[in-house]
């Protein structure tokens, strides 16, 4: 049997142990979540990146959209050649998911612009009325800039496609046509099977 104070000492080193291991986890840095993700479409998959350091409320809402599935099985269902191809709003019968999170504060006066590739919010003429809709630029688009100097919001740009650009530009091409009381609605339905974070 040990006597009272070996057990005191081992007690005092035990406890010791796991305060060390607690703080050396706690100063541990966690892995970053992936600020990257993949937009599976029914015609090819376009790999996004978040700018979270430039737009980081529209670059958050974004991604909680995405984690939460919100855009699995949703429809681009607003296609303008030479312009730009719009999602995360409605499904193949037109019906609009409702959108969970608040409206995000406007963001485009960040530096960053409406280039071909970009990817954008959509909204209201509110400035600050983007929800879960996005779009992605087809063109350099300089009008939907906001003006630092006037301090004139536009629209706010939070991320940009990486590759499948030829995706973008093969859903830029469908033909379109009008339903549901809507305007440039592709007559063939391009279906968001997922969006997720890239590994």
């Amino acid at each position: 049997m040990p006597s009272r104070l070996s057990a005191l000492v081992l007690l005092c080193f035990l406890m010791h142990s796991a305060t060390t291991r607690a703080a050396n986890k706690k100063h541990l840095p966690e892995t970053p979540m992936s600020d990257t993700f993949i937009i599976e479409t029914s015609l090819g998959n376009i790999t996004v990146q978040l700018d979270a350091q430039k737009a980081p409320l529209h670059a958050a809402n974004f991604a909680s959209y995405a984690d939460a599935k919100h855009y699995d099985g949703l429809i681009f269902h607003r296609v303008i050649p030479n312009f730009m191809i719009q999602g995360g709003g409605h499904d193949a019968s037109m019906n609009q998911r409702k959108a969970s999170g608040n409206p995000v504060r406007n963001e485009s006066l960040n530096g960053l612009k409406n280039l071909r590739g970009t990817l954008a919010a959509a909204r209201t003429s509110d400035p600050d009325s983007a929800m879960a809709q996005w779009f992605i630029n087809l063109k350099d688009n300089a009008f939907l800039d906001g003006d630092t100097a006037a301090k004139k919001p536009g629209y706010s740009v939070f991320g940009k496609v990486t590759a499948g650009m030829e995706v973008v530009d093969k859903i830029a091409a469908v033909k379109t046509g009008n339903q549901a009381g809507l305007n440039d609605v592709p007559t063939e339905t391009v279906t968001i099977k997922s969006i997720k974070r890239a590994k």
